[in-house]
């Protein structure tokens, strides 16, 4: 095992306080609390689809908590994400830092320092000569080849070995490497002992070890923790604790519901009923298409006070339905209202 490069700050001191995430479908993880020290070697442990590598992006500032707060070297989460990401380097992990399968190792590592060096090294570092930077970032690599444990030469083809021909075990070092280029205060990673024999698994831990004994604080996912390892339990969303307020419907939070919109009858002596006598004239239910109007009753005579047309479809008051109103009903039907509203104030 080579000697392992500073990192740029030190490590990273990580702190949690009820830290937790929730999405669209409920909570993703909740509850969190972590108190880590520098160079610690901090194991999320649990089942797949528990919310493990979500908690592992959200500690480095990939993701954004929605509860609590936490504290990675020095810098306070959710709000400072950017200086979080900065001081951190995700190893292997699926779907985010995969590798390209169609470049050789050498080809890779070369791609990553440049890419380093460009967005996240020193200023001066690219006003060097070129012969000097070329020798900066040879030693970089060779430096973080060794602290991953990664001998180019015992690969089939060395350095010109095809990133999708390389072994799991080997995959995960190279990945290891290429975090490091850049000395980060803490070491991310996903899957750490997925696809591995025992004995592989003995030797990645091995390695995280002596990372974490360098100074570097590493934070892996696992499905079994070291014991030596400050552990992080996550659990599956069905297995998540309720809100306080699911076995106490009191404290449960009110919510304002929209009531449908309904036709409201007007107050007073405009009321609608019964429709009795001549005023209650009814078309054919193929021939209507508005209810009729609210209906007025005056010393027991009742008479309708406006006919409309504009509903398109609708129900009198005998439940006929009504779908449509033609222009001779309308007519006769004011016609009618018109006699017996002056019947009635002559009453």
């Amino acid at each position: 095992m080579g000697h392992l490069p500073a990192a740029a700050g030190g490590g990273a001191a990580v702190t949690a306080v009820d830290f937790g995430l929730k999405g669209p479908r409920g909570w993703v993880f909740r509850g969190v609390h972590l108190d880590a020290a520098p160079g610690s070697l901090i194991a999320v442990e649990g089942p797949s689809g528990s919310g493990r590598t979500c908690l592992l992006l959200a500690l480095t500032g990939r993701m954004k908590a929605t509860h609590g707060h936490a504290e990675v070297a020095g810098h306070r989460l959710p709000k400072h994400l950017t200086a979080v990401r900065k001081a951190t380097a995700l190893g292997p992990v699926p779907g985010v830092t995969d590798l390209d399968q169609a470049l050789t190792v050498a080809e890779q590592l070369r791609e990553a320092a440049l890419l380093q060096r460009r967005y996240d090294g020193p200023v001066r570092a690219l006003l060097a000569r070129p012969a000097e930077r070329a020798a900066a970032t040879r030693a970089r690599i060779d430096a973080a080849l060794a602290a991953a444990g990664l001998d180019l030469a015992t690969l089939p083809k060395g350095d010109r070995t095809s990133v999708r021909d390389l072994e799991r075990l080997e995959y995960l070092r190279l990945s290891v490497a290429i975090a490091l280029l850049g000395r980060p205060g803490l070491l991310a990673l996903d899957d750490t002992d997925l696809k591995l024999s025992d004995a592989e698994r003995a030797e990645v831990w091995a390695l995280l070890r002596n990372i974490a004994a360098a100074g570097t604080t590493v934070l892996a996912v696992c499905s079994e923790a070291p014991e030596d390892a400050v552990v992080l339990r996550t659990a599956p969303a069905s297995e998540i604790a309720a809100p306080a307020h699911a076995a106490d419907p009191e404290r449960a939070p009110r919510r304002r519901l929209r009531r449908p919109a309904a036709a409201t009858a007007p107050a007073g002596p405009a009321a609608a009923t019964a429709p009795a006598g001549p005023a209650a004239a009814t078309a054919p239910a193929a021939d209507q298409a508005a209810p009729a109007a609210p209906a007025a009753t005056h010393d027991g005579a009742t008479t309708d006070a406006e006919t409309t047309d504009a509903e398109t479809t609708g129900t009198d008051k005998t439940g006929t339905d009504r779908t449509g109103t033609d222009k001779t009903d309308t007519e006769n039907t004011k016609g009618t209202d018109e006699d017996a509203l002056a019947e009635a104030r002559r009453a």
